[in-house]
């Protein structure tokens, strides 16, 4: 589940190896560019932590955010997330 805190969508996924984890990345980033929203995330060997806001509305969660979260739920559960 994706947690609303300090003005801010933020869930973490874990894939079986650094791969995986980079093939969700690169799907996220074509739909990031696709809705013109990008994320802000790290990730290290297996683990991806995705923080996601409304620049333009002064750092705040919109509906943008939650667009863009539901698109990356529906990436995460086609590499079996």
């Amino acid at each position: 589940m994706w947690q609303e805190e300090d003005n801010s969508l933020k869930k973490s996924f874990t894939f079986k190896d650094f791969k995986e984890a980079f093939v969700f990345m690169s799907e996220v980033a074509e739909a990031a560019e696709h809705l013109n929203h990008h994320p802000w995330w790290s990730n290290v060997y297996n683990k991806v932590n995705i923080e996601l806001t409304t620049h333009d509305a002064g750092n705040t969660v919109t509906e943008k955010d939650w667009e863009l979260a539901k698109q990356i739920d529906e990436i995460a559960k086609t590499l079996g997330q």
